[in-house]
Protein backbone atom coordinates (compact mmCIF):
# COMPACT_ATOMS: atom_id res chain seq x y z
CA UNK A 1 0.00 0.00 0.00
CA UNK A 2 1.27 3.48 -0.59
CA UNK A 3 1.33 5.87 2.20
CA UNK A 4 1.70 9.75 1.48
CA UNK A 5 4.29 11.78 3.12
CA UNK A 6 3.40 13.47 6.46
CA UNK A 7 5.71 15.92 5.58
CA UNK A 8 4.99 19.39 4.98
CA UNK A 9 6.89 21.85 2.99
CA UNK A 10 7.37 24.93 5.72
CA UNK A 11 7.42 28.47 4.41
CA UNK A 12 11.20 29.83 4.49
CA UNK A 13 11.07 33.35 6.44
CA UNK A 14 13.38 36.19 5.71
CA UNK A 15 16.95 36.35 7.96
CA UNK A 16 16.20 38.51 10.86
CA UNK A 17 17.61 41.58 11.93
CA UNK A 18 21.00 41.67 13.90
CA UNK A 19 19.20 42.74 17.43
CA UNK A 20 21.08 45.79 18.42
CA UNK A 21 19.28 47.02 14.81
CA UNK A 22 15.76 46.24 15.76
CA UNK A 23 15.68 47.55 19.38
CA UNK A 24 17.01 50.84 18.20
CA UNK A 25 14.23 50.67 15.24
CA UNK A 26 11.71 49.20 17.96
CA UNK A 27 12.36 52.60 20.29
CA UNK A 28 12.21 55.01 17.55
CA UNK A 29 8.85 53.52 16.94
CA UNK A 30 9.85 52.24 13.42
CA UNK A 31 8.60 48.65 12.50
CA UNK A 32 9.95 45.78 10.30
CA UNK A 33 8.17 43.99 8.05
CA UNK A 34 8.46 40.49 6.48
CA UNK A 35 8.93 40.78 2.85
CA UNK A 36 5.23 38.64 1.84
CA UNK A 37 4.17 38.26 -2.00
CA UNK A 38 0.59 39.10 -1.64
CA UNK A 39 -0.53 36.31 -4.73
CA UNK A 40 0.78 33.41 -2.30
CA UNK A 41 -1.48 32.92 0.36
CA UNK A 42 -2.04 30.38 3.09
CA UNK A 43 -4.57 29.43 5.09
CA UNK A 44 -6.55 31.96 6.14
CA UNK A 45 -5.88 34.29 3.61
CA UNK A 46 -2.79 35.69 4.69
CA UNK A 47 0.32 36.34 3.05
CA UNK A 48 3.26 33.73 2.82
CA UNK A 49 7.04 35.07 3.42
CA UNK A 50 8.76 34.69 -0.21
CA UNK A 51 12.07 32.88 0.11
CA UNK A 52 15.03 34.83 -0.39
CA UNK A 53 12.69 38.23 -0.34
CA UNK A 54 14.63 41.35 1.59
CA UNK A 55 13.65 42.52 5.08
CA UNK A 56 11.65 45.96 4.74
CA UNK A 57 11.73 48.51 7.57
CA UNK A 58 8.21 50.83 7.82
CA UNK A 59 9.57 54.24 9.04
CA UNK A 60 6.65 56.20 10.26
CA UNK A 61 6.16 59.35 8.14
CA UNK A 62 6.08 62.72 9.89
CA UNK A 63 2.96 64.54 10.54
CA UNK A 64 0.80 65.03 7.36
CA UNK A 65 3.29 62.63 5.48
CA UNK A 66 2.88 58.81 4.65
CA UNK A 67 5.21 55.82 5.87
CA UNK A 68 8.14 55.15 4.00
CA UNK A 69 9.96 51.37 3.34
CA UNK A 70 12.95 51.35 3.99
CA UNK A 71 15.97 48.77 3.55
CA UNK A 72 17.54 47.50 6.79
CA UNK A 73 20.94 49.42 5.28
CA UNK A 74 18.96 52.77 5.23
CA UNK A 75 16.68 52.18 8.70
CA UNK A 76 20.25 51.75 10.19
CA UNK A 77 21.26 55.29 9.28
CA UNK A 78 17.72 56.76 9.73
CA UNK A 79 17.87 55.87 13.47
CA UNK A 80 18.17 59.31 15.65
CA UNK A 81 21.67 59.78 17.06
CA UNK A 82 21.60 59.97 21.18
CA UNK A 83 25.28 61.07 22.05
CA UNK A 84 25.12 64.83 23.66
CA UNK A 85 26.41 67.09 21.86
CA UNK A 86 27.75 70.88 23.03
CA UNK A 87 24.31 71.89 23.47
CA UNK A 88 23.34 69.47 26.01
CA UNK A 89 26.56 69.78 28.23
CA UNK A 90 26.51 73.54 28.14
CA UNK A 91 22.50 73.58 28.81
CA UNK A 92 23.29 71.04 32.26
CA UNK A 93 26.11 72.77 32.89
CA UNK A 94 24.48 76.44 33.01
CA UNK A 95 21.22 74.76 34.40
CA UNK A 96 23.53 73.31 37.22
CA UNK A 97 24.47 77.39 38.58
CA UNK A 98 21.10 78.85 37.75
CA UNK A 99 19.25 76.32 40.22
CA UNK A 100 22.33 77.09 42.55
CA UNK A 101 21.21 80.65 43.20
CA UNK A 102 17.79 79.62 43.17
CA UNK A 103 18.15 77.55 46.28
CA UNK A 104 20.59 80.81 47.56
CA UNK A 105 17.54 82.88 47.16
CA UNK A 106 15.26 80.47 49.20
CA UNK A 107 17.70 79.81 52.12
CA UNK A 108 16.88 83.18 53.17
CA UNK A 109 12.92 82.85 53.17
CA UNK A 110 12.84 81.41 56.57
CA UNK A 111 14.16 84.26 58.95
CA UNK A 112 12.87 86.83 56.74
CA UNK A 113 9.88 85.80 55.31
CA UNK A 114 6.14 87.38 55.85
CA UNK A 115 3.55 85.38 53.58
CA UNK A 116 2.78 81.48 54.57
CA UNK A 117 2.56 81.24 51.04
CA UNK A 118 5.89 82.60 49.73
CA UNK A 119 7.17 80.38 52.37
CA UNK A 120 5.46 76.98 51.52
CA UNK A 121 6.64 78.10 47.67
CA UNK A 122 10.14 78.60 48.83
CA UNK A 123 10.04 74.77 50.03
CA UNK A 124 8.98 73.12 46.65
CA UNK A 125 11.39 75.02 44.69
CA UNK A 126 14.11 73.24 47.29
CA UNK A 127 12.17 70.36 46.83
CA UNK A 128 12.04 70.16 42.90
CA UNK A 129 15.69 71.57 42.19
CA UNK A 130 17.78 70.13 44.63
CA UNK A 131 17.25 66.56 42.82
CA UNK A 132 17.70 68.00 39.92
CA UNK A 133 20.68 69.24 40.32
CA UNK A 134 22.04 66.13 41.72
CA UNK A 135 20.36 64.40 38.75
CA UNK A 136 22.52 66.77 35.96
CA UNK A 137 25.47 65.93 37.77
CA UNK A 138 24.96 62.51 37.80
CA UNK A 139 24.23 62.85 33.97
CA UNK A 140 27.17 64.99 33.31
CA UNK A 141 29.92 62.76 35.66
CA UNK A 142 28.07 59.43 33.27
CA UNK A 143 28.45 61.15 30.10
CA UNK A 144 31.24 62.91 30.41
CA UNK A 145 33.30 62.16 33.28
CA UNK A 146 32.67 65.21 35.05
CA UNK A 147 30.87 65.95 38.21
CA UNK A 148 29.34 69.46 37.30
CA UNK A 149 29.53 71.42 40.40
CA UNK A 150 29.03 74.89 38.86
CA UNK A 151 32.75 75.67 38.54
CA UNK A 152 35.76 74.13 37.24
CA UNK A 153 36.17 74.15 33.24
CA UNK A 154 32.68 74.76 32.60
CA UNK A 155 32.01 76.73 35.50
CA UNK A 156 34.47 79.32 35.49
CA UNK A 157 32.96 80.71 31.96
CA UNK A 158 29.78 82.11 33.77
CA UNK A 159 30.94 83.14 36.92
CA UNK A 160 29.88 86.58 36.24
CA UNK A 161 26.03 84.88 34.68
CA UNK A 162 25.83 87.45 32.25
CA UNK A 163 25.32 84.33 30.00
CA UNK A 164 21.94 83.01 31.68
CA UNK A 165 19.00 84.68 31.62
CA UNK A 166 17.33 85.45 34.37
CA UNK A 167 20.00 85.45 37.17
CA UNK A 168 19.76 88.05 39.75
CA UNK A 169 23.08 90.01 40.00
CA UNK A 170 24.61 90.43 43.72
CA UNK A 171 23.58 93.98 43.82
CA UNK A 172 20.00 92.43 44.17
CA UNK A 173 20.51 89.13 46.30
CA UNK A 174 22.54 91.85 48.36
CA UNK A 175 19.26 93.56 48.99
CA UNK A 176 16.98 90.27 49.39
CA UNK A 177 19.28 89.71 52.07
CA UNK A 178 19.06 92.81 53.81
CA UNK A 179 14.95 92.68 52.99
CA UNK A 180 12.64 91.79 55.57
CA UNK A 181 9.15 91.14 56.09
CA UNK A 182 6.72 92.60 53.49
CA UNK A 183 9.23 94.14 51.08
CA UNK A 184 11.36 90.74 51.31
CA UNK A 185 8.00 88.68 49.90
CA UNK A 186 8.02 91.64 47.24
CA UNK A 187 11.17 91.14 46.33
CA UNK A 188 11.75 87.23 46.64
CA UNK A 189 8.68 87.21 43.72
CA UNK A 190 9.89 89.64 41.86
CA UNK A 191 13.64 87.90 41.04
CA UNK A 192 12.38 84.34 41.06
CA UNK A 193 9.52 85.08 38.43
CA UNK A 194 12.35 86.28 36.56
CA UNK A 195 14.64 83.74 37.52
CA UNK A 196 12.08 81.04 35.95
CA UNK A 197 11.57 83.05 32.94
CA UNK A 198 15.30 82.59 32.35
CA UNK A 199 15.25 78.68 32.75
CA UNK A 200 12.27 78.18 30.80
CA UNK A 201 14.17 80.52 28.51
CA UNK A 202 17.17 77.63 28.56
CA UNK A 203 14.97 74.73 28.22
CA UNK A 204 12.89 75.81 25.11
CA UNK A 205 16.85 76.23 23.74
CA UNK A 206 18.25 72.90 24.55
CA UNK A 207 14.99 71.12 23.17
CA UNK A 208 15.72 72.58 19.66
CA UNK A 209 19.31 72.16 19.66
CA UNK A 210 20.58 69.41 21.82
CA UNK A 211 20.15 65.79 21.28
CA UNK A 212 20.38 63.46 24.32
CA UNK A 213 17.01 62.38 25.03
CA UNK A 214 17.47 62.15 29.21
CA UNK A 215 18.11 66.14 28.98
CA UNK A 216 15.30 66.59 26.81
CA UNK A 217 13.30 64.96 29.72
CA UNK A 218 15.08 67.06 31.98
CA UNK A 219 14.24 70.29 30.15
CA UNK A 220 10.62 69.31 29.79
CA UNK A 221 10.18 69.00 33.83
CA UNK A 222 11.92 72.22 34.26
CA UNK A 223 8.98 74.35 32.13
CA UNK A 224 6.48 72.10 33.00
CA UNK A 225 7.02 72.78 36.58
CA UNK A 226 8.67 76.52 36.71
CA UNK A 227 5.62 77.52 34.07
CA UNK A 228 3.52 76.77 36.86
CA UNK A 229 4.97 78.57 39.55
CA UNK A 230 5.43 81.64 37.82
CA UNK A 231 1.36 80.99 37.67
CA UNK A 232 1.20 81.10 40.75
CA UNK A 233 3.59 83.30 42.11
CA UNK A 234 1.99 85.82 39.58
CA UNK A 235 -0.62 85.47 41.60
CA UNK A 236 0.84 85.81 45.08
Amino acid sequence: MLTRSRHRSEPVRPAPLPVALAAALALTGVFVLSACDPGTAGSGGKPQATAGAEVGVLAPGRPGEPARTLSPEEAATAVPEDAPNAADVSYTTMMIVHHEQALRMTALVPDRVRSEQVRALAARIEAAQGPEIAAMRAWLKTSRGEEGHGGGRHGEQHDDHSGMPGMATEEQLAKLERSRGEAFDDLFLKLMITHHEGAVTMASEVLGEGRNIRVQEMANDVIAQQTAEIHRMRGM
